[in-house]
This record gives structure tokens, C-alpha cells and sequence, in this order.
């Protein structure tokens, strides 16, 4: 069984068991989260398709750990100016553990 749902503006496809690293949300480590924008759900009766979110679906997640990943480095530079500028940025990010699929 496995399910389509919608967070942070990404869509992500998920199985029972599965651990996904997802935008942060505002949730403290150790605690549950549920996704109620589930967009697709295939199971044991079949295949189901929400227009855009299927009803009353939920998918409960256990929140694993809040951190930001690795640091990208970015240059802007312009020739023959002595104009150059280095910048690092770290993206926040929530782990979480996908606990059940209800719907």
C-alpha cells in the first residue's frame, strides 16, 4: 500500500515504514504529524485518485529529527570589476518515519 501526498509544495510518494526528508515543518522532534493532502492512494481495493485531495485520507508520520542539510556555496562574480561575492546557504529539513496510511 502506498500513497501520494503533498507537502512544503513537493509531492512525495510514500509506503508504510518509509523515513523522508521533507521541508521543515513546525513540529518538535518525537512527536506525530498528519498529512491530510493526500492526493493518490493504492491499497488491497484498488487504486484511488483525489480531484485534488482525497477526503477524510491521512497519512501519520513520526517526526525523527529537525536539521539542515549540507551547505551549497554560491559565487557571483563580474569580470574586470573586482566585484566578487560568496554566499553559503544550509536548507532546514524535517525527517519523518512514516507510521500508518488511513483512507
Amino acid at each position: 500500500m502506498y500513497a501520494v501526498i503533498k507537502t512544503g509544495g513537493k509531492q512525495y510518494k510514500v509506503t508504510e515504514g518509509d523515513i523522508i526528508f521533507v521541508e521543515k515543518l513546525g513540529v518538535e522532534e518525537g512527536t506525530t504529524y498528519t498529512f491530510d493532502q493526500v492526493l493518490a492512494i493504492s491499497g488491497a481495493d484498488g487504486f484511488k485518485v483525489g480531484a485534488p485531495i482525497i477526503e477524510g485520507a491521512t497519512v501519520t508520520a513520526n517526526v525523527v529529527k529537525n536539521g539542515k542539510g549540507k551547505k551549497i556555496h554560491v559565487m557571483t562574480y563580474k569580470s574586470k570589476k573586482n566585484e566578487k561575492r560568496h554566499i553559503g546557504h544550509r536548507q532546514p529539513y524535517t525527517k519523518l518515519q512514516i507510521m500508518a496510511i488511513n483512507g
